[in-house]
């Protein structure tokens, strides 16, 4: 007896598929932007003395660097279980 689960049931997975990589873009473009605006924030402030906006901005760097990385891991993440789905 083989009992095995229905990938194709659930309708509109391509879809799903297509707008969890485009929210994910989305996260990575702007976690870019972050980046680059942080760190001339960061460089600016640091170099007038102004110290307490410099670890603001040195904040918001690590925090940007840290939702690209997430979002990446999300991406390959979210492949390698749909290449297992596959494989079921």
């Amino acid at each position: 007896m083989g009992i095995f689960p229905d990938f194709g049931a659930v309708g509109g997975g391509a879809d799903l598929r297509d707008i969890v990589g485009a929210l994910l873009m989305y996260v990575l473009v702007f976690a870019v932007l972050m980046i680059l605006i942080c760190a001339v924030t960061w460089a600016i402030t640091s170099s007038s003395g102004n110290y307490q906006s410099a670890l603001r901005a040195r904040a918001g760097v690590f925090v940007a660097v840290g939702a690209a990385a997430l979002a990446g891991a999300g991406v390959a993440w979210m492949n390698f279980l749909i290449g297992v789905g596959q494989q079921l």
